[in-house]
Order: structure tokens, then C-alpha cells, then sequence
């Protein structure tokens, strides 16, 4: 097998791994493109776009973000998150709502308008992947979505680790882990 699928003989276990990282590295990237066309045509910036991206993954989990934590994922300062939940909220893209859960927090929610602007946008994205996944069967679908799935727990085990070290340590252990 040659990058990106073509078919000469059964790929091994490292060299589907290499594959799928690749793959996941190009969607990221091909993400990110997206992503900035959708900033720049809808007039917010990446940083607003990152956000409304964090809060529309949580929402979609069914566990929206508080301010907080959307601080975390965006590795901001308490000011700068504020600026940016603030700016959010005048666009009319989210809204605060009170947490049933701790009446002392709010969470970040999707407003209407900002969903209509994202549905407007990205519907046509989704035609496309209905398309592209059309001749798949559902077999595969339920094993790619195991994959992603995978991949999406050992990213966020990463970051975990990432988060958890100091940033010398993080060098020292990037060094030991390619000589190992």
C-alpha cells in the first residue's frame, strides 16, 4: 500500500499506524483551512473561531463549557477569555446560562443565530462527506469511528501529560522518548 491507499499488497501493523497518523495530521490540517475560511468570511477571528469550535465540540458531547474551561483549551488569561466570551455573546453567537448543576457557574451555549451561521457555512461540507462515505458500508464506518475515536482518547492522554509537566520536563521527555 502507497500514502493515501492505493492498494499493491497488505500493509503491516506500523505502516497502518504511520497511515492513519498522516491521515488524522491531514484533517487536522485540512481542518484548519476550513477554519479560516469560515473566520475570515464570517468576519470573527481564529481565536473567536477556536472558541465557538471548543464550545460547539462540548455542546455536541452534551457537556458544555463553562468559561474556565474554555480558558483551559484555549490557553488564555483570565482577562483575554472574558474579552473573547464577551465579544462572542455582543456577535450573538453564544450565550451564558446558568449551570443546574452549580448555580455559581455559567456555561456556554450555541445561540441560534450563531448555530444558523455555522449550519449555513458548513452544510455544504457535509454534503460533500455524505458523498465521500456514500459507497462505504456501515461496517466501516462503525470501525472507522472506533479508530477515531481511539485516537482522540490517546490525544487527550497526551495533552493530559502535557498539562501535568513543566515545560523542561516536556523537552526531557520528547529527548528520552526517541532514543527509546
Amino acid at each position: 500500500m502507497t500514502k493515501r491507499g492505493t492498494e499493491s499488497s497488505p500493509p503491516s501493523r506500523p505502516e497502518l499506524e504511520k497511515l492513519m497518523s498522516a491521515d488524522m495530521r491531514a484533517v487536522t490540517a485540512q481542518s484548519d483551512r476550513i477554519g479560516r475560511h469560515f473566520a475570515r468570511q464570517n468576519d470573527v477571528s481564529g481565536n473567536d473561531f477556536h472558541a465557538l469550535l471548543h464550545v460547539m465540540v462540548a455542546e455536541t458531547a452534551g457537556k458544555p463549557l463553562t468559561m474556565a474551561q474554555l480558558r483551559q483549551r484555549m490557553d488564555v488569561s483570565p482577562a483575554a477569555i472574558t474579552y473573547l466570551v464577551d465579544r462572542m455573546i455582543e456577535a450573538g453567537h453564544v450565550r451564558r446560562e446558568a449551570d443546574p448543576g452549580d448555580r455559581r457557574k455559567a456555561l456556554l451555549r450555541y445561540e441560534a443565530s450563531g448555530m444558523e451561521l455555522a449550519h449555513g457555512f458548513f452544510s455544504p461540507l457535509a454534503v460533500h462527506l455524505r458523498g465521500a462515505l456514500a459507497d462505504l458500508p456501515d461496517p466501516d464506518l462503525v470501525a472507522a469511528h472506533r479508530v477515531f475515536t481511539a485516537m482522540i482518547a490517546a490525544m487527550s492522554t497526551f495533552e493530559s501529560e502535557l498539562v501535568a509537566q513543566p515545560p523542561k520536563a516536556r523537552t526531557e521527555h520528547a529527548a528520552a522518548a526517541e532514543t527509546h
